[in-house]
Parts: C-alpha cells; structure tokens; sequence
C-alpha cells in the first residue's frame, strides 16, 4: 500500500468491527439513509453485505476510512443498472477516499458488464454527497418531493441521480 492514496479491496468478515464504526453513527443519526436508526450491529452488516451486492473497503496507511457496495439495481430486464452505497469515516474528509470509492465503483461496475449507475435514494440535503456524485458525472434525473423524513428539516426531497458508463474509460 502506497503512503497517501486510498487502495480499494473487497470487504471480509475481519472489517466487520471497522465498517460497523463508520455506519453506526451515520444511520443513528438518521440524516442520509433509509435504515432505521436503532438497526444493529449484525442487520446492518447483513444488509451491507447481502445479494446482490459486494462490499469493498478503502484503506489509507493501514486504517480502514470508507465503506461501499456495489451490484445490480433490479434483477431482470433492467440488470445491466448497478447502484452502490457509501460511507466514509469523519477522519475521511477531504482525503479523498469518497472520490476513490466512487470510481472504484463505477470500474467495477464496468468491468462486470453493467452500463450504467442509479442511486435511487440521495437525501438532497446532503449536499457533500450530490456534489460528489455530480463531480463524478452523475446527473440528477429525477427528484422525490418530501421523500424523506429528515430528523432536523422535516420532510425533504430525495434525488434519483444516474451515471451512463458506456461512453466512459477506466
């Protein structure tokens, strides 16, 4: 591992304690996924693991700062779609491991044949994240009017942002 940058690899069982302490305090504190946020421990890793979808991690200098999944959005005609989740450690910010883990995701999901990339589910006021997303090539496609419960702001939108990976090179 190089000094500096971020190396992506498939998640294991033995990063289940780390990926756990950078889920827990995003989903407890309720502000950007549709989990509940008194899950636990164990449905959470079952959920971030589960099919269709393969965890990764993203390391810098040995300590595990990031979390995604990545598979197919619905089985069926609409297979070639993947969608991915992500979470970065508080210690990630402006290291870019969102960027590595992003890209990662969309390599991979090139490489294993899908065409394209939806999340379905973008809090809108996350703001880091739809800045992410849309620096990456995602564009906003569709927006879910007070979609989402938000524990400070009410109800607020939730965007469908999509990325074609056709037309992309690695």
């Amino acid at each position: 591992m190089t000094s500096g940058r971020a190396v992506i690899r498939p998640a294991t069982p033995a990063d289940h304690a780390a990926i756990w302490s950078i889920l827990e305090p995003v989903y407890r504190a309720g502000e950007t996924y549709c989990i509940p946020t008194d899950i636990t421990r164990d449905e959470a890793l079952a959920d971030w693991f589960a099919a269709p979808f393969t965890a990764f991690v993203a390391e810098l200098d040995g300590r595990i700062l990031g979390a995604s999944h990545v598979g197919r959005n619905r089985p069926g005609p609409a297979s070639h779609v993947a969608n991915a989740s992500f979470v970065t450690h508080p210690d990630a910010r402006g290291r870019g491991i969102a960027r590595a883990l992003v890209t990662h995701a969309k390599d991979w999901a090139r490489a294993q044949g899908f065409r394209a990339m939806q999340f379905n589910f973008v809090v809108s006021t996350n703001a880091d994240a739809v800045h992410s997303w849309q620096k990456a090539g995602f564009d906003i496609v569709g927006r879910l009017p007070g979609a989402f419960l938000h524990p400070q702001h009410g109800y607020v939108d939730a965007l469908v942002m999509f990325h074609d990976l056709t037309g992309e090179q690695p």
